[in-house]
């Protein structure tokens, strides 16, 4: 079993062990030293004193270089990362795979961002006031950033707040999701292989709530990334202390609306993948389906089938489709949800058991009742609804009922149709034949009301975590 050590410079020692579990069998795959308030306080205290010291900023162009080199280093090790992130976070290992490209890839959206985005020209000559000044800014970093992250995707969400934090020139403190500790303090070593001084990036381990919190709410951070439930996001923002900018990032419950005239053959395998895509343990995962009532029944029996003939299990082989969800208690909450619907109503035409101790079944459920949990709130497991709807604007009403808002998407061969729904739907984007859960890393990507606040996406990121300083200069020259 590989050990790992305390990845925080000049730390006393671990305050206690932590075990990582295999989702998929609960095997122990590592044994991890636990921090502690004494090992926050040193990190920030070290971070805190690297950003004072602006003589000892790493300048641009080392950055540069430190991204490219660890860049990379995953490059050559992309199979082991997938493996490892699959066996700890339970996305089957076909997924990971992709996520480890797309990490790899990111660094490369990192580096690209820094080296074309470093200010811009003020206008000062248009007025007397004016009159004899130029005016510029430069991109600064914040301060230190906190990066609080989630499980569903333990490579490269860290990807989109460390290597953001380090390509914006800040001292970061990363503390990744209690199950996948591992993708992250893997990606930490690599930036410390490509020469990133280990001050610069750390990693605290730990499972208690308290000590989380002292990190996040201390004077010194600047900004404070999180990924991860919006009742602790929500609840953490209410304590930062005054001058803390933050990022939060929750889930919702998307909504997916097919007019009379969609193309069920197009729909059919991206509904699939966006509704069962790592179990459905995703924050855009499709949710909800408005299907115009004249394709209603024959959509869903469809997706259904195609449900069903996915192949569940062990997330380290490489033909499982969808792999377990990431504890076992989580099953038991979606059958509870799945059992309520079915008991009010609903119809379920694939799935609605448990796969062993840790795997749910692709379920598809027509006609849930409104009020039912799985059409109130994020399901987070592999259940996908499907409801009938007479007219465009009783699907967007029903869509937007509910106080999430992130990514929507509407199937339909009638441009009106489509930005119809583009103009009604509340949603920060809206895909057009394409399923809720589409993103590329440069785009924004923003959850509204509970869903979140500010907007993700790593150059969005990075301009987050730095601030535009301007330069004002008076002369009699100019």
């Amino acid at each position: 079993m590989p050990e790992f050590p305390i990845l925080i410079p000049g730390a006393g020692p671990a305050a206690g062990m932590s075990e990582v579990v295999a989702p998929f069998d609960g095997a122990v795959i590592a044994r991890l030293p636990a921090c502690d308030e004494t090992h926050v306080e040193q990190a920030l205290s070290t971070a805190s004193a690297l950003y004072r010291d602006r003589a000892g900023w790493i300048p641009l162009h080392e950055r540069v270089d430190i991204l490219e080199r660890a860049a990379g280093l995953m490059a050559e090790r992309l199979e082991a990362l997938a493996l490892g992130a699959a066996a700890e976070g339970g996305k089957p290992l076909m997924d990971s795979r992709v996520e480890a490209n797309r990490a790899v890839d990111g660094l490369k959206l990192c580096i690209e961002t820094i080296r074309n985005e470093q200010g811009e020209v003020v206008p000062m000559g248009g007025t007397v006031a004016g009159a004899h000044r130029i005016a510029f800014t430069r991109r600064e970093p914040i301060g230190v950033v906190v990066a609080v992250s989630a499980f569903n995707h333990p490579l490269n969400l860290i990807v989109h707040q460390v290597a953001a934090a380090v390509a914006a020139g800040c001292p970061v403190v990363v503390k990744p999701a209690t199950d996948t500790p591992l993708s992250c303090i893997r990606f930490v070593q690599i930036l410390h292989e490509a020469g990133l001084p280990p001050e610069w990036c750390q990693v605290l381990i730990t499972d208690s709530n308290e000590v989380a919190e002292r990190l996040v709410t201390d004077g010194r951070v600047a900004f404070f990334s999180f990924i991860g439930s919006a009742k602790v996001g929500w609840m953490l923002r209410s304590k930062l202390s005054p001058g803390t900018r933050c990022a939060l990032e929750h889930g919702g419950a998307a909504p997916l609306i097919l007019a009379a005239d969609a193309d069920l053959d197009l729909a059919l395998p991206a509904v699939t993948k966006g509704g069962f895509y790592h179990a459905g343990q995703v924050c855009v995962s499709v949710q909800r389906v408005f299907a115009h009532h004249s394709i209603a029944r024959s959509f869903a029996q469809r997706l259904a089938d195609h449900a069903a003939a996915l192949k569940v299990g062990d997330p380290t082989l490489a033909e499982t489709e969808v792999g377990p969800l990431i504890r076992a208690a989580e099953v038991t909450r979606v059958h509870d949800w799945v059992s309520e619907a079915v008991s009010g109503g609903a119809e379920p035409l694939s799935g609605g058991e448990p796969v062993g101790a840790s795997c749910y079944s692709c379920t598809v459920l027509y006609q849930p009742p409104e009020q039912a949990k799985v059409s109130q709130q994020e399901i987070f497991g592999p259940v996908v609804c499907v409801y009938e709807y007479e007219d465009l604007d009783t699907a967007v009403a029903r869509a937007n009922q509910l106080p999430f808002a992130f990514q929507a998407a509407v199937y339909t061969r009638s441009i009106d149709t489509a930005l119809a729904a583009y103009r009604g739907l509340d949603a920060s984007a809206v895909m057009v034949n394409d399923h809720t859960a589409f993103r590329v890393d440069g785009m924004p990507f923003a959850g509204l009301r509970q869903s979140g606040l500010g907007v993700g996406g790593i150059p969005h990121t990075i301009h987050d975590m730095t601030i535009d300083k301007m330069m004002v200069i008076h002369s009699a020259q100019i």
